[in-house]
């Protein structure tokens, strides 16, 4: 079964930023490539066991298995050594991307405190969009009782777009609630 999102790209999205963007060619139209999560820990240099529930909570937040990524300099003033254990990140890809994007408008994002919409200053040049969040329990899917201690998240946002126009246009129509007037 395909993901509700793309379902919804496929048949109303993409030729309404056709003519929005007025493309000629169909596949010229801007569409999701990959959503990317990350979560760094920094204590994890001192106790590498701190990385097991960062892995666990990315997990499920993400639905697939993480990769753990690893420092690539020494830094000494942060106790960091090349090859350390410093954080776990995700790519999800197709259907999981939609699903994830799908979760995180409908559910994850209205869960945020004080939240007053996504900043629009937050595009790459290149039609990407990053986003960080402060802890792991806006998601439904992580157990408020197991957590010790609350881990922010940076998700990125990929898209085909040339421009950061194109990739506001395909995500506003997506729904991603962007602040007015920012």
């Amino acid at each position: 079964m395909a993901a509700r999102l793309r379902e919804k790209y496929h048949k109303e999205i993409k030729q309404a930023l056709q003519k929005e963007l007025g493309l000629e060619n169909a596949m010229a139209v801007p569409r999701l490539e990959k959503i990317v999560i990350n979560m760094g820990l920094g204590e994890a240099t001192q106790n590498a066991k701190l990385l097991d529930p960062l892995v666990a909570d990315l997990t499920q937040i993400a639905g697939q298995k993480p990769v753990t990524t690893k420092a690539k300099k020494s830094i000494a003033a942060f106790k960091v050594r090349t090859g350390n254990a410093i954080g776990a990140m995700v790519t999800l890809r197709s259907d999981k991307a939609y699903e994830f994007l799908d979760r995180l408008i409908a559910i994850a994002l209205p869960r945020v405190r004080d939240f007053r919409g996504l900043s629009t200053k937050s595009f790459d040049g290149r039609g990407n969009y990053t986003l960080g969040l402060r802890d792991q329990l806006i998601f439904p899917e992580i157990d408020y009782a197991k957590v010790e201690k609350l881990k922010g998240m940076n998700i990125t946002i990929v898209t085909s777009a040339r421009d950061d126009n194109q990739a506001r246009a395909l995500l506003k129509h997506f729904g991603m609630p962007f602040r007015q007037g920012a």
